[in-house]
Formats: structure tokens, sequence, C-alpha cells
């Protein structure tokens, strides 16, 4: 019997001819050198194959463009070389031309593009870069001569610098494409202009401005209303030193160097940021500037001296002291003539004297276009001096990160912004439109619009206190117009006078019984309050807080409520009843304690709320036999509750309030576990324009205090912030932030005494022990063990980062609860590393200046001394 034996050589043959062909589709090639060449159908790959370069064609194209593409699923052009000049077959090349230049040839002799260089040698070659920068540099010094990031098409790329020069002027680096499939030079331009503070323009094919930016202030672009919320975790400018030339570049790092990321001027003239998310496979849209749904973001839309405001249904309004230019085009809803003064400027009728003009004020809008900076003016008192000194300054502002800036002309393209865009400009104003000098005619106006006002409310507190009486509700109250002398409210408690004041800072809100007439609250005598309660019996007892003694009660008509009464022992009780009224009266939002209703008799002051038959957040979180109710779906609906009732409470309701108590016993669940905020006794209401206040007494809980409130009794809404990320740490752990041993991880925060004391009080400073674990990667460890099989690892490592952000020691660094929304409702942002929850005494010198910078515009000047109330 034969037997057929293989050749061994021929085998090793046919496997090295098989290893030889799969090779080429195996090493991505990012270079190419003199002599080499990259035909339609080949192309060069980054190094980490991020990106790729070759020939295109667009969606319903046969046309032939040498582009650079992210290397994803989807096809993302973010470069093209021949834009205007495309190859109409499958006959292009690209090479190193034989005088060093980078060339695309159709076949190979006509030539359809070149980098254009001269005195090149003949040693230059090509490299993609995994930036997506195409470089064209010399092989033996690495020389760079080219590069496709300093002539970009309409994509701004992480890498990628944006030149800023007052000597050049305006930039117009990027420049769309015609249409969404024709590569070609498009309508819009995007670059900056320097000019008073750099800010990035978008201009139309007549090189008029369709959008900008606002100006830099060396954190966000004032004008983008959302970019103060993201700003620490989507954005990642900054803005360079000079160099020699005195030019400066814009420059973009994402806090994540492995995101894919893209700032696109589109076609129809808008700049669009997107990420790519490689779960879902698809780019997600982040931002549009222009917003296609908010007309106001049009430059200059509602004409010159006139705001936009996108939330209300008369969008355009003239400044206070102008008038329409055109009232019947205005009328129309034709707003693009604009606004006139009413009356002249003094200083334009003698010639120069403007001693008698004055200024106003306007909070929360997008600053002028055209703006001046006056580098000598190092206050906002020496900008006004000198923009009141030169009749030609019609306006001035002072911002932190830019300094005085003046106008001269016409107040261009104003945009009403969101609050959190603490933004200010005073304009200037004949004397006669200033307040004092229509002092007379305003009474006029303010008296009979209250006597009009109280006739309508008596009609409205009739109709409403025979409505209560249907229900059977016991019914006291009193009208604020009108004193009846058979209110059955306690002359104590009438001849108490209290005021609010909500025209500049931080204020407690005090009442008396007289005062308590808002249509939705009911004034329930003493008596039925305690029949309700059975005469406020032990059994009925709910619990007992800082301040009082909470019961469970019932109507006559058979509702379920829950008493919170007063305790008469308590020093700080009664300014927190006064405030928890007027607040929560207030108040509409889910996740918010509804308020049914007050007892104010003698020295009984009580509240009636809403009852929650799961009682509070802590009953059942820190209770081992009760805490596998909540499951960690019910979990991240109680984080994402809180959250939001907090930006109501911070941006979205009419009195802006910074809660000051949050903790997990003031957290209530109804019947479906949704979480409603409570215990407003604490709350204070910041002005407008106000970021942050000193208050003389802090009062809260320890373990949920800010640093900065604890240490220094400064609160602003970064306090809440601090609040709600300890308690997202406890939702997340089970465990209560001051149940803890040093030795091990078991618990959630450790507590490390410090040499920091302030007026004697020694401070515990809050080390968290969740950010070793989550430092170590072991961030599932701190996870509670009845959910840690159960949940999703993915969400509660989201929900640990979060927590992580709002506990950092400096306010600065903490997200608002706008961002923290966003974080927990959003998969695509990709959230920046928080800093070591290390508390030091010594504030950083960007805190300090911040610090300085809010207090000199919000803050009282005095000094004060801060004592510390624990609870």
């Amino acid at each position: 019997m034969e037997t057929n034996k293989k050749n061994p050589v021929s085998g090793f043959l046919v496997a090295l001819i098989y290893v030889l062909y799969f090779a080429q589709f195996c090493c991505a090639v990012d270079t190419i050198r003199q002599g080499e060449s990259v035909a339609d159908g080949d192309s060069l790959v980054s190094e980490n194959e991020t990106f790729e370069l070759g020939f295109f064609s667009p969606e319903n194209s046969t046309l032939r463009y040498v582009g650079i593409w992210y290397k994803v699923d989807v096809k993302t052009v973010v470069w093209v070389a021949n834009r205007d000049n495309p190859i109409p077959n499958k006959n292009g090349v690209l090479r190193i031309g034989v005088d060093g230049n980078l060339v695309v040839l159709n076949g190979n002799t006509s030539l359809v593009w070149s980098s254009n260089l001269t005195g090149l040698s003949n040693n230059t070659a090509a490299i993609l870069r995994d930036t997506g920068n195409l470089v064209l540099s010399n092989t033996d010094t690495s020389k760079v001569h080219w590069q496709s990031f300093e002539h970009p098409t309409d994509t701004f790329l992480p890498g990628m610098r944006a030149p800023v020069s007052s000597l050049i002027g305006e930039f117009h680096v990027f420049r769309s494409w015609k249409s969404s499939n024709d590569p070609s030079l498009g309508n819009f331009t995007m670059g900056v202009d320097p000019n008073g503070g750099p800010q990035i323009i978008i201009w139309d094919r007549n090189m008029g401005r369709r959008w900008r930016s606002g100006q830099w202030n060396s954190v966000i672009f004032t004008g983008i209303p959302n970019m103060s919320d993201i700003a620490s975790f989507l954005y990642g400018f900054k803005l360079s030193q000079p160099d020699e030339n005195r030019t400066q570049y814009f420059t973009y790092d994402p806090s994540n160097p492995s995101d894919l990321l893209r700032f696109r001027l589109t076609w129809d003239g808008r700049e669009q940021q997107s990420r790519w998310d490689d779960d879902r496979k698809m780019w997600t849209i982040m931002q549009t500037q222009p917003d296609p749904v908010n007309i106001c973001d049009l430059y200059n839309h509602c004409g010159n001296h006139a705001t936009c405001d996108n939330f209300e249904a008369v969008k355009c309004s003239c400044l206070d002291g102008f008038r329409p230019k055109s009232p019947d085009q205005w009328s129309k809803g034709n707003w693009s003539g604009g606004c006139e003064r009413r009356v002249e400027l003094q200083c334009q009728r003698t010639n120069g004297s403007a001693g008698e003009d004055g200024f106003k004020g306007l909070k929360h809008v997008k600053l002028p276009d055209s703006s001046n900076l006056l580098l000598s003016a190092g206050n906002i008192d020496a900008c006004e001096t000198s923009c009141l000194g030169n009749c030609s300054c019609t306006a001035y502002a002072f911002i932190s990160g830019i300094g005085c800036m003046t106008w001269e002309g016409d107040l261009i393209d104003l945009q009403h912004l969101d609050e959190a865009a603490n933004l200010q400009f005073f304009y200037r104003v004949h004397r006669s439109e200033l307040d004092g000098s229509r002092k007379i005619s305003n009474i006029v106006i303010i008296i009979i619009s209250v006597l009009g006002a109280c006739f309508l409310v008596v009609t409205i507190w009739l109709l409403w206190r025979y409505k209560k009486k249907l229900r059977g509700l016991p019914v006291v109250s009193s009208m604020p117009c009108c004193k009846d002398d058979d209110v059955a409210v306690s002359n104590e408690s009438k001849n108490k006078e209290f005021s609010a004041d909500l025209s500049g800072g931080p204020v407690d809100i005090l009442i008396d019984g007289s005062q308590v007439n808002d249509p939705e609250l009911t004034v329930i005598n003493f008596s039925s309050v305690a029949a309700a309660t059975k005469n406020f019996s032990e059994a009925n007892r709910l619990g007992h807080g800082g301040f009082g003694t909470v019961y469970k009660g019932e109507l006559p008509g058979g509702q379920e409520i829950a008493v919170k009464r007063l305790s008469g022992q308590s020093r700080q009780g009664l300014e927190e009843f006064k405030n928890e009224i007027i607040l929560i009266a207030k108040l509409q939002h889910r996740n918010l304690v509804r308020l049914l209703g007050c007892s104010i008799e003698g020295d009984e002051k009580m509240l009636i709320y809403e009852y929650m038959p799961n009682k509070s957040l802590d009953y059942i979180l820190f209770d081992e036999t009760k805490q596998a109710q909540l499951d960690w779906r019910t979990r991240f609906g109680i984080i994402e509750g809180i959250a939001r009732g907090l930006l109501y409470l911070h941006r979205d309701s009419r009195l802006r309030i910074i809660h000051r108590d949050l903790k997990a016993s003031n957290i209530l669940l109804d019947v479906e576990m949704n979480p409603k905020i409570s215990d407003f006794g604490m709350a204070r209401i910041f002005g407008g324009n106000q970021n942050e206040a000193n208050t003389i007494r802090v009062v809260g809980t320890y373990g949920y205090m800010s640093p900065e409130y604890a240490m220094e009794g400064l609160f602003s809404v970064k306090s809440d912030v601090y609040s709600f990320g300890v308690l997202l740490l406890e939702i997340v752990s089970g465990r209560r932030n001051t149940s803890f041993r040093s030795s091990d991880y078991t618990s959630l925060i450790a507590y490390v005494s410090t040499n920091a004391t302030i007026y004697g009080v020694l401070l515990e400073v809050l080390i968290v022990q969740a950010w070793s674990l989550w430092n170590e990667d072991k961030a599932m460890e701190m996870v509670d063990p009845s959910i840690r099989d159960s949940c999703l690892t993915t969400q509660v490592l989201k929900c640990i980062h979060i927590g992580m952000l709002c506990v950092q020691d400096s306010a600065m660094h903490r997200p608002t609860m706008a961002a923290v929304v966003l974080m927990l409702e959003t998969e695509t942002p990709t959230l920046p590393m928080p800093k070591q929850p290390t508390y030091t005494s010594m504030r950083s010198l960007m805190d300090a200046e911040y610090s300085m910078d809010i207090h000199e515009t919000a803050s009282s000047k005095d000094v004060t001394v801060t004592v510390v109330d624990g609870r």
C-alpha cells in the first residue's frame, strides 16, 4: 500500500502566501511617502484606527472627493480636500508630488488639489494622526510644513486651534457644505471675533451675523444659555496665552480623551456638537446653536434696544425707557426695526454734559454685541464712572473673567437667558426715565391696581370660603385688604408685624395670622386640629423633628393629614414656621410636599400637610427589616425625583430657594414611593442675580452640610448640591453617613478630625470612603447588599460618580442641579473625574477670587461671626 506524504516545504509556502495576502488587510497604513500613492478604493488609517482617509461620494452622488472621516459604523466626514473640484470617476489618486507637495490627481496627470507650498524638498511624507490631523512633514527633520488642522472645512475637532487676534480681526475659519450631500463651499462661515471679549460668530453668505456665542469669560461663552450648567462636563474650551505674534488660540479637550466628539457648522448655518454613542452605534447631538426651537438665538431678532425672550408669548420687548421705532410693524409681529429712546439723553442735548443721565440695570441677559474693553477700570464703580463721563458710552458691565465692558451707539442682540446666567449690564437713560423721577405717576398706578386687586381678591375669597364650607372644613381666615374684626385668629397673632423684602439678597419670610391668605391655603382653628389628631395622642404621633412633633390626623371629610406642631421650647421654631408657610404655599411641584393649611392661635402654631403613608426615606432606607422594599428601580426613581425637586427650587420656581437642610428624614414617600422634599423651615430665598450669601447662624445637620457652609457660613445652590450628593450615596449604600467604622469599607463616610477650628468649634471633615472604593474600581462594594445582585451596574456606578462630583470640597467644582438632572436622565454625557474630597482650611486662589467677586455684587460686606448650631 502506498501512502501519500505531504511535502512540508510546499505547505509552508502556501501558509506564507496566505499570511502575506491577508497582512495587507490586518496592518493599517497611516503614512504615505515619496513614490507611494493612495488610489480610489485604498485608504490611510490612523494608528489606533480612530480616523480614516480615502475617497468617498456623498449620499445620492457619484462625484468623488478625498476626505477624512471617523472610522465608525456611520461614516462621518470631518475634512475634504477637493471640495470645489470633485473627480467624476474612480480614477483619482492621492500621492506626494515631485515637488514634495501632497496632491490629488485625476488619473496620473490632471491636478485636482494640492497643499500648494513652495520650497519643499522631495523627502516629505504625510501621516494621518489619531486626532484626525493629516500632517505633511520632512522625513529627516520632522518639521511640519502643512497640516489639515490649519485648513479645516466645516468641522472643529478636539486638538484643533481656532485663532484669536485683535491685530488681524475676525477669523472666518470654518465654511459649511453647500448642502447635506454637496461638500462645496456653502453659505455660512464660522470663526472668532476678538473684539471686546472673544466670541464665536456664524456669518451668512453676505457676511451678516447669524448667531454669536456671547463673550468668553475665561470659563464659558456667556451667551449660550445652558453652557453654565454643563460646562464642567461637556466642554473643555480653553484660550491660550498670546504667542509672539499676539495671537491666541481656542482649543478644546474633552474630559474623557477616548470620547469621539465633533463641532460641525451644518449646511443650514448651525453649530452642532455631537458625540459618538458606541452602544447605540449612532451620533448623539448634544447641543445646537442657534437652537432650532429658540428664535431668540438668531442674531438681533428683535432689533436694536430690544430684548428677546423665547419663553414669552410676545417674544420681543423694548428696553425700559425705549419705544418701538415702527409701532405699526411692531404690533404685527415684525420686530426687526427695533426700538428708540423715548427721551433724548441729557448729554446729547447739552453737548457733552452727562451729569443728569443715569443707568438702568438688566439681569439674566445676553450681553450686547460690539463691546469695548476698558482695562483701566478695575471695578464696577470705576467702570460706571468712566461710562458716565463719556457721552458716547451707552452701556457698561463689569463681568468676572472679563472686566469692564462698555458699549457705544445702539445696543444690539439682547436676549433673556436662564437665571443661572448671572449676567447684568447697565444702559444709559435720561434722568426722567429713572425710577425716582417717575415715582408719583407710579404711585397713582399702584393705588389703582391695588384697589382693583382688592376687589378681585374679595370676590375670589368669598367663592373660596363658600367652597371650603361645602367640603366640611372648619375655615378661619382673613383678607389682606379688608381688616375684619370677626376673623377668628388670635389678637396676639394679628398684632405681630413682619415683612418680606424680595428686592435684594436672601430673606427670611416673616408673617402673622392676618397675612395667611393664599387661596389654596386653609387656616384651621386649633380645636379642629386637636380633634383631627385625637387631642395629639401618642398613638397618632409620627415622629419628632428639630422644631416640633408630627402627628397623623383625619379631617371630618375623611382626608388624612400630617400635622407639624411647633414646639414651644424651640428657640428657632417661630422664624422657621413663618418661612415654611409662605414658601410651601407658593410652591407647586410633584416632588415637593403639599401644604394643605395651617393653624395660628395663641402660642400654638401648626402646619397641616398631605399625609405620606410611607413616612420618610430614612424610616425605610436605614431599617434592615424594611430597606428591601426599596429595590434599585425605586431608589433610582427617588434619586431622580429629589433632583427634579431641587432643580425646581433652584431655577424653575417663581422664587429662587435654597433648602439648606436636605437629608433623608426630610424626604417623604407617598404611597407609590414618589419622593417629596419637605421641611422648609431653614430655606432661604435668593434675589434674582444672587449666587451666594453669608449667614451669621449656621443651622443644619452635620454630615449633610457643605464645607463652606459649616466653616464659613456661606451657602448657595451648591450647598444643596453637596447635601444631595451625600443623600445620593446614602440611597445607594443603604447606610447613614454618620454610621461608620474607620478601619474598613462597611460605612459610607468616615469622619476624620482635623486641625480646622472656627471660633472654638472643632470641625470634623468628611472623608468619603466611597471615594476610596470608587477610585480603586471597587465602587460596587459600597452598594446596599439587598440590591447589589439585582441593580443595573452601569446606572449604580453613574450615580456614585455623580455623588462624588456633588460632594467636592469647592462649590465651584460641583455641578448645578440642572447638570445633575441632565447626567441622571441622559446616557450620553461623559462625566469628568471628581476631585478627592480632602477639605482644607485654605481655599484655592480660584475660590478666593470667585467668592470675592460674588461678595462684591451679592453679599453683605460686613464682617460676620458664624455660630454653628448642629443637630
